[in-house]
């Protein structure tokens, strides 16, 4: 299916690959498509990036109907460019979708759309390593009115970034505030879904961390406040004697594409890597033992983000004496080396879009 094309009348130099920040840069167009119930999705196309206007009335301002993706094309050593797990991050987004009660997409089409669009946008995509073109798919609810109920009418965006590293320390080991206090998403709850609620809600305890020096917040659970959940930004893994354990799964906890491609990975390697019920408790005693190896963070942001502190209660403990962990660096190295083409694809994680 033949997308339409409208192109920008003024097309934009793109950026030097050493200035990119994250999130602050955007390209020339857009993919965009709509629902109406009657109708379906449709009219899908790519149009200049630009404004767009809402009704004051619009309901995704006042109740938050929403939801979100962040993916990645990467630029090769031999000019490909690529996607890394794009089903899997768009079957997410539909996961999203059901818990907004908002329709679910056809992953082919949007697909196609966005192989589309980073055909057009293709000089984009920065080549140095730690670099790529962060794709943000969204969906917002349509209808103008103010009443709670679920929407008639949607817009799907997709719009693309140029991004350098996601924190400043690069792949630095970060430092993390164990939150107490806060609560991010409880059982039931959206805690699962990729929908603004859930960052705005870690808004105030990030704040507070960042005034205390910390680069990010460790989320406890909302019942017994002392079983790990997530970081802010990505999943959490504990290496501990050998072994490597991240929270399982439970329906508060975002079900990260890296962090399954941690998961599979490692065992692949015939890492023992297990996903379970894991305290606070239990980490500051592994540290007490000598036990606690390597901390590190996973996302689609920062693929692997080593951890050389955490602080709970005010105890703070160091690991690994705040360097960058073995597994860790190993794991960076590989996942990386799929994403960039250094390293053979034998899981057919990663998909051509074009060649440059």
């Amino acid at each position: 299916m033949a997308i339409p094309v409208t192109m920008a009348d003024i097309l934009h130099s793109v950026p030097a690959e050493d200035k990119l920040g994250f999130g602050t840069i955007f390209t020339d167009h857009m993919f965009v498509m709509d629902y109406e119930a009657e109708k379906g999705w449709h009219s899908p196309r790519i149009v200049p990036y630009e404004k767009f206007g809402v009704y004051p009335s619009n309901m995704t301002l006042h109740y938050g109907q929403a939801i979100f993706e962040g993916i990645k094309a990467f630029r090769t050593e031999d000019d490909r460019i690529v996607v890394f797990r794009v089903n899997d991050y768009l079957n997410r987004f539909n996961q999203s979708a059901d818990h907004l009660c908002i329709p679910r997409i056809d992953v082919r089409e949007v697909k196609q759309g966005l192989f589309q669009l980073l055909e057009i946008e293709k000089k984009w995509v920065p080549s140095k390593l730690g670099t790529a073109l962060y794709i943000r798919p969204f969906i917002i609810a349509t209808d103008p009115y103010v009443g709670v109920k679920v929407s008639d009418t949607y817009r799907l965006f997709i719009i693309l970034s140029p991004v350098g590293a996601y924190y400043a320390a690069g792949f630095n080991p970060v430092s993390i505030k164990v939150e107490d206090k806060y609560v991010r998403a409880t059982p039931g709850g959206l805690g699962e879904a990729k929908t603004p609620a859930n960052y705005a809600m870690s808004l105030r305890a990030q704040v507070e961390a960042k005034k205390e020096g910390y680069t990010q917040v460790l989320w406890l659970d909302a019942i017994h406040r002392k079983y790990i959940e997530e970081v802010g930004t990505m999943n959490i893994l504990f290496k501990i004697n050998g072994e490597i354990i991240t929270p399982a799964l439970n329906g508060s906890i975002l079900s990260g594409i890296t962090r399954r491609t941690v998961l599979e990975v490692a065992r692949d390697w015939g890492v023992k890597a297990t996903e379970r019920q894991i305290s606070i408790e239990e980490v500051y005693e592994a540290h007490d033992k000598g036990t606690l190896e390597e901390v590190f963070g996973s996302g689609t942001a920062a693929v692997i983000s080593p951890v050389g502190e955490l602080s709970w209660k005010g105890k703070k403990i160091t690991i690994n004496n705040n360097q960058t962990g073995e597994t860790a660096h190993k794991l960076f190295d590989y996942i990386t080396g799929l994403q960039y083409g250094k390293q053979e694809d034998k899981f057919g994680w990663v998909e051509t879009v074009t060649k440059l």
